[in-house]
């Protein structure tokens, strides 16, 4: 065990130095932002985000600076970060499509000026839909034509395209008639 801290003594010196460093510039931070976030009015649980995004950062870089001081080399380093840049990029892809669905189901929740039940016409180059609003969900509105095909349109389309209102309460006069 002793050899092993022998062998291995500047790397453990580098290293418990890259942490005061790294703890005393996130102290430094915290501080800063905290006293920011009273002199503007901000509240504190937002200046305590902005602190951990910082110690998120800071944990990043003694990642890297760590790895330098245990001897990795340059080009292994970047393959690393390129791969899980690529991974991160593909996420955030994925997850910007969701979240903006969902985003646009809570906008029409309080500003859709159509509702269940109404014919509307999609004005949309490629593939215009008249059809009937059965369901506005979190991801999607369910829309049934007037030949009876199912049509879901994403949250996020809808709002990108100009619709126009054909009948207000076309359900009720839908299912009236078919009795």
């Amino acid at each position: 065990m002793g050899s092993i801290f022998q062998r291995y003594n500047d790397q453990i010196l580098y290293t418990v130095i890259l942490l005061i460093v790294l703890f005393a510039i996130r102290a430094l931070i915290v501080i800063t932002v905290k006293k920011i976030g009273r002199t503007s009015g901000t509240t504190e649980a937002r200046a305590g985000l902005i602190g951990r995004y910082a110690t998120v950062t800071l944990v990043l870089i003694a990642i890297l600076i760590e790895a330098f001081i245990l001897g990795a080399e340059t080009r292994d380093i970047t393959l690393v970060f390129s791969s899980v840049f690529a991974v991160i990029g593909i996420a955030l892809f994925a997850i910007w499509s969701i979240l903006s669905n969902i985003t646009s189901g809570v906008i029409m929740f309080f500003s859709f000026p159509y509702k269940v039940g109404d014919k509307i016409k999609i004005h949309d180059k490629d593939y215009p839909v008249v059809a009937i609003i059965e369901d506005i969900r979190a991801f999607q509105l369910i829309l049934r034509e007037d030949n009876g095909n199912l049509v879901t349109y994403p949250n996020n389309l809808i709002l990108q395209k100009a619709v126009t209102l054909l009948q207000k309460d076309a359900l009720d006069d839908s299912s009236s008639s078919i009795l």
